[in-house]
């Protein structure tokens, strides 16, 4: 089983959320692990959304960024493929979101991602 890490950001430079968390199902691939990691983290940015719009805040489009490009065209792609097939429904709630404008997915490279200091041993600079 995988392990998922995310880091969320208020304003981008104000950390709020992190959580590091062994998945509960057992991923085929490292493309489906970081699409499970990736629609576990958009549930929890929609909830701080919510929250967070019940003390007036207002939000456009919330930027959410994965290092997978894999996870990221899975989330993009409203077709149910064969490769993708056995992932289960509960995870594709994030291409709802996708879909309907409210989260907004960007790559970013691995050596910018914090979120993976919850998930690797990271060499020492």
């Amino acid at each position: 089983k995988s392990t998922s890490g995310r880091i969320q950001f208020l304003g981008g430079d104000k950390l709020v959320s992190w959580s590091s968390k062994k998945q509960d199902c057992t991923s085929m691939s490292s493309a489906e692990a970081e699409y499970v990691s990736l629609s576990a983290c958009c549930a929890q940015v929609l909830w701080m959304r919510t929250q967070l719009t019940d003390y007036g805040f207002q939000f456009d489009k919330i930027p959410m960024y994965c290092d997978s490009k894999a996870a990221i065209a899975i989330s993009c792609n409203p077709v149910q493929h064969s490769r993708t097939k056995h992932i289960d429904v509960r995870y594709h709630f994030i291409k709802e979101q996708v879909k309907k404008g409210i989260v907004e997915l960007f790559f970013v490279g691995t050596e910018y991602q914090f979120a993976d200091l919850f998930t690797k041993a990271l060499p020492v600079k």
